[in-house]
């Protein structure tokens, strides 16, 4: 850590960034840091390729994150976010490994320690509570827009404090964080408190798709993009329907299948998908991601594949043998 605080006193001129199809602790952590080094009168330029989720535009600061890199910047320091590699953060990946120094600040067990300097501690409840740890040691006054951040981005990384990554950390750094001037019920209310007509009807047709291995051990739920397109909604909406696939009675893992949009092959029939993985803490799923080039978290892990949908599936069913 010290050799980050030195590396960020030292610099004038940052790109900071997280990963594509931000969550909450990706864009938390994003504006947090962002913020705090606005604090030392630094020269700061937040990035992020995917658009930002509804749920998560009325933090602070969201208006500040740009979707491609200006050129006109020549950046001497380069704080990269919860990303277990560097090419998590899309295309600019290439460009940003120009950057004399790349501050690693991650959290994934999958993480290949990239950088010039790396803050990796996989018992971090999230990546935000590694942000809170920098920010606390440079003595940066932490005010109400850092405060809402972090808080953002510990609740929704720990499943509302539900998910196994949740430590005590997670409980301490958000009772000080309401103390800075974070907002629960507000912030709840923005992530969980209202869903559109379109997710509630695609989250019907998702509960209609899934599929339980023949010893009940694992549970499959299907989003195509015609489900997309017949519920007009967006990839955010699918955000967090993998859980009613999760809670069933039995399940030891859980796994949701995205057939991205605009996937084009030029093999009929073969489309590219995003498998997300989530297990009831029993099972590690990272060794299922990293079997297929993914990655993540005990508990929470995914990972892309050009497939055909029956193909997959049936894949995803031998899982079940070994649970």
């Amino acid at each position: 850590m010290d050799r980050i605080i030195e590396h960020l006193i030292n610099s004038s001129n940052v790109l900071i960034t997280s990963h594509i199809n931000q969550d909450g602790d990706a864009i938390g952590s994003l504006l947090a840091v962002g913020f705090a080094l606005g604090f030392l009168n630094k020269k700061t330029f937040l990035l992020n390729e995917s658009s930002i989720p509804s749920v998560y535009r009325f933090l602070p600061g969201t208006e500040l994150i740009k979707y491609k890199i200006n050129e006109l910047y020549e950046f001497d320091t380069a704080v990269i976010l919860d990303c277990g590699n560097l090419e998590r953060i899309g295309k600019s990946a290439k460009a940003v490994a120009t950057i004399p120094v790349i501050i690693n600040i991650d959290h994934h067990v999958t993480n290949t320690g990239y950088g010039t300097c790396r803050l990796v501690d996989t018992s971090a409840c999230s990546t935000a509570e590694l942000v809170y740890r920098i920010i606390k040691k440079m003595n940066i006054p932490i005010n109400k827009e850092i405060a809402t951040s972090i808080y953002t981005a510990i609740l929704t990384d720990t499943g509302s404090f539900r998910a196994s990554n949740t430590n005590g950390p997670a409980f301490a750094i958000c009772e000080e964080m309401i103390a800075y001037g974070a907002d629960p019920y507000k912030i709840a209310q923005n992530v969980y408190g209202k869903y559109s007509l379109g997710r509630i009807r695609l989250l019907n047709l998702a509960l209609d798709s899934i599929a339980i291995s023949e010893n009940g051990k694992l549970s499959m739920m299907t989003i195509t993009s015609d489900m997309i397109n017949e519920t007009g909604t967006k990839s955010e909406d699918i955000d967090g329907l993998i859980s009613y696939a999760k809670r069933i009675k039995g399940i030891k893992v859980a796994v949701l299948i995205q057939e991205k949009r605009n996937s084009k092959s030029k093999i009929k029939g073969i489309k590219n998908f995003h498998v997300s993985l989530r297990s009831d803490g029993t099972i590690d799923v990272t060794d299922i991601a990293l079997s297929f080039g993914g990655g993540g978290h005990f508990s929470a892990a995914g990972f892309n594949l050009e497939t055909g949908l029956d193909e997959l599936k049936t894949i995803i069913m031998r899982f079940a043998e070994k649970l």
